[in-house]
């Protein structure tokens, strides 16, 4: 997964380059010093009967939302973060439920990258347009703001590499997938309900 820097305000941000607020949420501080407020969920994200479909909300037009500093993992249960808290209330309860047991088999399970912004998103694509020379191309290593499973919370990134062979070898039992081949860190909630996973697409593209 290569890394990217971007700058905004003066402060270089190392972005880690892979395949939204709820109207009642209350203001957080930006891990981006001097950045405009983050808005927190007042509660976890479990929408209420009434409210229709999970929706990410005004904060998908932000531009740096969803970035995690250089080395920098997160719990899978630090729902403090949105990385984490905005995932989709049916994928975070699968990786917890996962990373639960994995734990009991020694492994430790954390997320490198979960929710995010279209803004972020498309700094992302922008910078493979960059670095590949081509949308084509860039297509096969990041998902534009418009296809990308983490913009509404539904992908997660998960490290270190001991953990993406143990989702990958026992993901399935809590309906998390691998889609890429190209991508061994990155699942979806896509298992069948008979456990069985969907055949990897070769890219983002494909």
């Amino acid at each position: 997964m290569p890394l990217r820097i971007y700058t905004v305000a003066g402060i270089g941000l190392v972005l880690l380059l892979g395949a939204c607020a709820p109207s009642n949420s209350t203001a957080a501080p930006n891990p981006v010093a001097g950045g405009p407020p983050l808005a927190t969920p007042a509660a976890q994200q479990s929408p209420a009967p009434d409210d229709g479909p999970f929706t990410i909300g005004s904060a998908a037009t932000d531009t740096i939302g969803g970035y995690l500093p250089d080395g920098q993992t997160i719990s899978p249960f630090d729902v403090t973060n949105p990385v984490v808290a905005w995932l989709d209330p049916a994928l975070l309860a699968a990786i917890q439920n996962a990373a639960r047991s994995a734990e009991a088999e020694g492994v430790d399970v954390a997320i490198t990258s979960g929710w995010r912004t279209k803004g972020f998103q498309q700094r992302l694509f922008d910078d493979a347009v960059r670095t590949y020379g081509n949308v084509g191309t860039a297509r096969q290593f990041v998902a534009s703001p418009d296809t990308s499973q983490h913009v509404v919370g539904k992908a997660v990134d998960v490290g270190p590499v001991e953990a993406d062979n143990w989702l990958i070898r026992n993901g399935s039992r809590f309906g998390l997938c691998q889609i890429y081949a190209n991508e061994i860190w990155h699942f979806e909630l896509a298992a069948d309900e008979n456990g069985g996973c969907p055949p990897l697409r070769p890219n983002a593209a494909g």
